[in-house]
């Protein structure tokens, strides 16, 4: 029987480096995002001005058999202190891009993940304190972090033994990244195939997986680490 997998946000750099390196290893992935993954075996594409409810409702609704793996890597970044001009439309974006694309990530593992399952979302490893440059960015992480205790404690709604966890990258290796910041030292920021190879490990349980934790991601001098919170 062939494995399957969901990524939320299957058109981003790391979402692409997801659904590539399971499309390698033979998986049936399903890429959830505004715009198509030509690579993924089949796409849910969202509409930009659906409510909450209505973008649960379209993903649950298109996922027609369970499912071994969720992964949740949708987001996006914007800065901004309590002083800043952008505050709350810049709050408002975190929260719908990392908070909203994770609850319906929890939702649909509610639904479709098989029993034993692994649901991973994305929270960031600066959000683990306080965050005054990039406020909204900050609280919508943090916000991610609570929902994994949340979803791994008793009567989530997640099926029997279904694990839980979220990455927490400090910088990813992304072509805008290094747009933005070409002075960088980029020995210092994590691959996105390496991340990639590290989700299929757990997705595959060739590598286990403990529940309800936060795993620092930190790269230096080009070796990566995984750290569990």
């Amino acid at each position: 029987m062939i494995s399957s997998i969901v990524v939320y946000g299957g058109s981003g750099a790391l979402g692409r480096a997801i659904v590539s390196a399971f499309i390698a290893k033979k998986w049936s992935v399903i890429s959830v995002d505004f715009f198509p993954n030509q690579e993924a075996t089949s796409n849910i594409l969202l509409v930009k001005n659906d409510s909450l409810e209505e973008q649960g409702k379209r993903v649950v609704n298109e996922v027609k058999e369970p499912v071994d793996a969720i992964v949740c890597v949708a987001g996006g970044w914007a800065g901004g202190n309590a002083a800043s001009p952008e505050l709350f439309a810049n709050s408002e974006l975190m929260w719908k891009q990392s908070v909203h694309s994770s609850l319906v990530a929890a939702h649909l593992a509610s639904k479709s993940l098989k029993a034993g399952g692994l649901l991973t979302l994305t929270g960031a490893y600066p959000a683990q304190k306080g965050t005054p440059f990039m406020i909204g960015y900050g609280m919508a992480k943090a916000a991610v972090h609570q929902l994994v205790a949340s979803l791994a404690g008793p009567d989530s709604g997640l099926p029997a033994d279904a694990k839980v966890n979220a990455i927490l990258p400090v910088t990813l290796d992304t072509p805008m990244n290094r747009s933005g910041m070409p002075s960088a030292d980029f020995s210092s920021w994590t691959p996105c195939s390496e991340v990639a190879e590290t989700l299929y490990a757990w997705a595959s349980k060739s590598k286990s997986v403990n529940s309800g934790k936060l795993v620092e991601i930190v790269t230096k001098d080009n070796k990566t680490t995984y750290t569990e919170k």
